[in-house]
């Protein structure tokens, strides 16, 4: 990319596209195109189409999307498999149809099988069946980036697709009920500690391994991805290491400083027992993860306090 391209983010007010923007003005990008949902709806083809024409963006981060955490994700199946195939494919497409140099798709490692090998190689995918609590998502990620495939097979366009970890940092979603698993603890120990709370429960058993990447990291390899990476083959996004949910939890109450006794409720699910990403071919490119956890999650717990608009979603 050159500094005044045309580079339109999709989904910018979100937490990965508001960090592909900060990253983009910090390296001296300027000719950034956004549109707010109310100005362009993603799921109306129509929309969409008239904006490509119109725009004309050279460049793609395409970071919209329908997200949300186990309980989100099971409630609304065909919410998150429509929402989510029919905004990527129209973006995709009118990014295609309108001469676009280079689009970037972001999914999600919930693309892999359930019982995947650890860590998980970008050559796993569609190897066995995905983790039925959020099938639908995973779905339509990959349709999206089969779509970037296909295309750029058969008609010889520089389409790529980012796959990131479990994703955490400022402009997240702390949702009681939609949130996912960090941002929610961050809130509950948060409400918690303001209510005097002698207890807090946690869903499963804490055993589930999880890895984590602070979203400016995240987009950090966005941009590297843009300017260095073509290929059909997705590029995992993480950081390598993993933490069990208990491990976590006593993490985020310590950072939030809640003092008292974490309860299990064991009745309620603990979703993929181990998501560990292959990280092994973004390294090959030059590319390593700067933020370690608990400083991440002081940047994040900073966020919800001082951002009230998300600390109130």
């Amino acid at each position: 990319m050159e500094k005044t391209s045309k580079i339109y983010v999709a989904g910018h007010r979100g937490m990965v596209g508001s960090a592909i923007v900060r990253e983009l003005k910090r390296h001296g990008y300027e000719n950034i195109i956004t549109r707010t949902h109310k100005e362009l709806d993603l799921t109306r083809q129509a929309e969409v189409e008239a904006f490509f024409q119109q725009e004309k963006p050279e460049y793609v981060f395409l970071a919209a999307a329908k997200v949300g955490g186990i309980i989100a994700n099971q409630t609304a199946l065909a919410d998150f498999m429509y929402d989510n195939m029919i905004l990527e494919m129209n973006v995709i497409h009118a990014a295609w149809q309108n001469g676009c140099k280079k689009l970037e798709f972001l999914g999600s490692s919930c693309i892999y099988p359930r019982m995947a090998p650890q860590p998980m190689p970008e050559s796993c995918l569609l190897t066995s069946e995905l983790e039925k609590t959020n099938e639908a998502y995973a779905l339509a990620k990959i349709s999206g980036l089969k779509y970037c495939e296909y295309l750029n097979c058969q008609y010889g366009t520089d389409f790529i697709s980012l796959m990131p970890t479990n994703l955490y940092g400022p402009n997240d979603n702390y949702h009681p009920e939609h949130s996912h698993v960090l941002p929610a603890l961050i809130r509950r120990f948060h409400e918690a500690k303001e209510a005097g709370l002698a207890e807090v429960t946690c869903w499963g058993d804490g055993s589930p391994l999880r890895e984590f990447l602070y979203v400016d990291d995240l987009a950090n390899l966005c941009v590297f991805l843009m300017n260095n990476y073509s290929g059909n083959e997705t590029v995992n996004a993480g950081t390598g290491k993993e933490i069990t949910i208990k491990g976590l939890t006593e993490l985020v109450a310590k950072v939030v400083g809640f003092t008292g006794e974490i309860k299990w409720d064991t009745t309620r699910p603990n979703g993929t027992p181990r998501k560990l990403l292959d990280v092994s071919k973004a390294k090959s490119l030059g590319w390593t993860y700067k933020t370690e956890l608990e400083d991440g999650i002081r940047l994040a717990y900073d966020d919800f306090l001082h951002n009230p608009m998300r600390a109130e979603r």
